[in-house]
Protein backbone atom coordinates (compact mmCIF):
# COMPACT_ATOMS: atom_id res chain seq x y z
CA UNK A 1 0.00 0.00 0.00
CA UNK A 2 1.65 3.09 -0.79
CA UNK A 3 1.16 6.07 1.65
CA UNK A 4 -0.47 9.18 0.45
CA UNK A 5 2.96 11.37 2.17
CA UNK A 6 5.50 12.44 -0.45
CA UNK A 7 9.02 12.46 1.93
CA UNK A 8 11.43 15.21 1.70
CA UNK A 9 14.77 15.69 1.02
CA UNK A 10 17.85 17.58 2.60
CA UNK A 11 21.30 18.36 0.47
CA UNK A 12 24.25 19.57 1.92
CA UNK A 13 26.38 22.26 0.11
CA UNK A 14 29.75 23.63 0.91
CA UNK A 15 28.62 27.53 -0.08
CA UNK A 16 32.22 28.62 -1.39
CA UNK A 17 34.26 30.92 -3.96
CA UNK A 18 34.57 28.05 -6.56
CA UNK A 19 38.62 27.76 -7.45
CA UNK A 20 39.16 29.07 -10.61
CA UNK A 21 41.18 26.69 -11.98
CA UNK A 22 37.93 24.05 -11.78
CA UNK A 23 35.66 24.23 -14.59
CA UNK A 24 32.15 22.76 -12.75
CA UNK A 25 30.15 25.85 -10.54
CA UNK A 26 27.61 25.87 -8.51
CA UNK A 27 25.26 25.43 -10.64
CA UNK A 28 26.40 22.27 -12.25
CA UNK A 29 25.69 20.70 -9.11
CA UNK A 30 22.55 22.29 -8.31
CA UNK A 31 21.44 20.82 -12.17
CA UNK A 32 22.48 17.32 -11.11
CA UNK A 33 19.71 17.37 -8.38
CA UNK A 34 16.32 17.11 -8.42
CA UNK A 35 14.89 19.58 -6.06
CA UNK A 36 11.11 19.23 -5.18
CA UNK A 37 8.95 21.43 -2.92
CA UNK A 38 9.38 20.67 0.08
CA UNK A 39 13.07 19.04 0.31
CA UNK A 40 15.62 21.60 2.45
CA UNK A 41 18.90 22.52 1.04
CA UNK A 42 21.75 22.77 4.13
CA UNK A 43 24.71 25.69 3.29
CA UNK A 44 27.70 25.65 5.10
CA UNK A 45 30.12 28.43 5.09
CA UNK A 46 32.25 30.22 7.14
CA UNK A 47 32.82 34.48 7.17
CA UNK A 48 30.51 34.82 4.65
CA UNK A 49 26.20 34.45 4.07
CA UNK A 50 23.59 33.54 1.48
CA UNK A 51 20.51 35.38 0.16
CA UNK A 52 17.29 34.54 -1.99
CA UNK A 53 17.03 36.86 -4.62
CA UNK A 54 15.38 37.65 -7.37
CA UNK A 55 16.16 36.42 -11.00
CA UNK A 56 17.44 40.38 -11.58
CA UNK A 57 19.75 40.23 -8.45
CA UNK A 58 21.27 37.03 -9.42
CA UNK A 59 22.29 38.24 -12.87
CA UNK A 60 23.69 41.52 -11.83
CA UNK A 61 24.98 40.41 -8.31
CA UNK A 62 22.68 42.84 -6.44
CA UNK A 63 22.55 41.81 -2.73
CA UNK A 64 20.64 45.02 -1.73
CA UNK A 65 16.74 43.61 -1.92
CA UNK A 66 17.08 39.81 -0.61
CA UNK A 67 14.22 37.70 -0.09
CA UNK A 68 16.19 35.82 2.49
CA UNK A 69 19.61 36.64 4.55
CA UNK A 70 21.24 34.01 6.88
CA UNK A 71 24.83 34.51 8.36
CA UNK A 72 24.82 31.66 10.62
CA UNK A 73 27.69 29.24 9.05
CA UNK A 74 24.71 26.82 8.65
CA UNK A 75 21.71 27.94 6.96
CA UNK A 76 18.74 25.95 6.25
CA UNK A 77 16.23 26.83 3.63
CA UNK A 78 13.28 25.04 2.41
CA UNK A 79 11.65 25.03 -0.95
CA UNK A 80 8.11 25.45 -0.29
CA UNK A 81 7.07 26.62 -4.18
CA UNK A 82 7.82 24.98 -7.88
CA UNK A 83 10.31 27.78 -9.08
CA UNK A 84 13.53 28.78 -9.78
CA UNK A 85 15.26 30.15 -6.67
CA UNK A 86 18.13 32.35 -6.81
CA UNK A 87 20.90 32.24 -4.64
CA UNK A 88 24.24 34.63 -4.32
CA UNK A 89 26.31 35.16 -1.52
CA UNK A 90 26.03 38.48 0.43
CA UNK A 91 29.64 38.90 1.07
CA UNK A 92 31.58 41.15 -1.34
CA UNK A 93 33.06 40.32 -4.90
CA UNK A 94 32.10 36.51 -3.95
CA UNK A 95 28.99 36.41 -6.35
CA UNK A 96 31.06 37.76 -9.18
CA UNK A 97 33.83 35.27 -8.55
CA UNK A 98 30.71 32.43 -9.17
CA UNK A 99 29.62 32.05 -5.88
CA UNK A 100 25.84 31.82 -6.73
CA UNK A 101 23.76 29.42 -7.79
CA UNK A 102 20.42 28.64 -9.59
CA UNK A 103 18.06 25.73 -7.93
CA UNK A 104 15.30 24.63 -10.19
CA UNK A 105 12.40 23.40 -8.10
CA UNK A 106 9.97 20.86 -9.58
CA UNK A 107 6.38 20.14 -7.99
CA UNK A 108 6.46 16.93 -5.67
CA UNK A 109 6.96 13.64 -8.09
CA UNK A 110 3.52 11.68 -8.72
CA UNK A 111 5.04 9.13 -9.69
CA UNK A 112 5.48 7.66 -6.39
CA UNK A 113 1.38 7.89 -5.53
CA UNK A 114 -1.23 5.02 -6.29
CA UNK A 115 -2.57 5.29 -10.25
CA UNK A 116 -4.69 2.45 -10.09
CA UNK A 117 -8.30 3.24 -10.10
CA UNK A 118 -10.90 3.41 -7.89
CA UNK A 119 -13.33 0.04 -8.22
CA UNK A 120 -16.35 2.74 -9.14
CA UNK A 121 -13.82 4.63 -11.83
CA UNK A 122 -12.49 1.11 -13.14
CA UNK A 123 -16.36 0.06 -13.75
CA UNK A 124 -16.87 3.15 -15.28
CA UNK A 125 -14.09 2.76 -17.40
CA UNK A 126 -15.10 -0.73 -18.68
CA UNK A 127 -18.59 0.67 -19.15
CA UNK A 128 -17.31 3.80 -21.21
CA UNK A 129 -15.16 1.56 -23.79
CA UNK A 130 -17.94 -1.02 -24.52
CA UNK A 131 -20.15 1.98 -25.25
CA UNK A 132 -17.32 3.53 -27.66
CA UNK A 133 -16.62 -0.07 -29.06
CA UNK A 134 -20.73 -0.39 -29.90
CA UNK A 135 -20.43 3.14 -31.62
CA UNK A 136 -17.61 2.42 -33.55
Amino acid sequence: MVSGSVSSNEYKLHWVIPPANVSTSLNDWASGQRFQVGDTIRFKYKKDSVMQVTKEGYMQCNSSHPRFYSNTGKTRFMFDHSVPYYFISGTSGHCEKGQKMIVEVMAHDRTTTSVAPTPAMAVWLCFFSFTLSLVA
